[in-house]
């Protein structure tokens, strides 16, 4: 079985820069990148504020599921990477407001820094397209 290819835009120009997508479809199955805090102005939302940029991220997932003909009712896996470790009951707190009844998995981690030093976490997804058919 050949599964068609769709790459999903939100229009960062880092995009064309680094080469990458924000989000790639292939068949039913979507996976959606290391999502950082960033606004459409291109500036970080909520500086020192996880909570806030966790919801900012949660956003940019739900938008690009959607541009993909999905949801975050179908999403299977999440991915929370932290600055601080510490953070991470605020961060899994806007998260639950997102995933409490669908439950996907979920891996919180840490890492010394992002590319850019005032984004405090960056969220991946994994999902499908429900009743996709091919």
């Amino acid at each position: 079985m050949r599964f068609d290819r769709e790459l999903i835009s939100n229009g960062n120009p880092m995009e064309a820069i680094v080469g990458f997508s924000r989000a790639v479809r292939v068949g039913p199955f979507i996976s959606i990148g290391g999502t950082a805090p960033v606004g459409p102005d291109g500036k970080t939302v909520g500086v020192g504020d996880v909570a806030v940029q966790t919801r900012q991220c949660l956003e940019i997932i739900k938008a690009a599921l959607e541009q993909a003909g999905s949801s975050l009712s179908d999403v299977v896996r999440t991915r929370v990477i932290l600055t601080d470790i510490e953070n991470w009951r605020s961060a899994i707190d806007v998260r639950k407001e997102y995933f409490k009844d669908i439950r996907p998995v979920d891996t919180i981690m840490a890492i010394k820094r992002f590319v850019n030093p005032e984004w405090l976490v960056e969220i991946e997804a994994d999902a499908i397209v429900a009743g996709w058919q091919g």
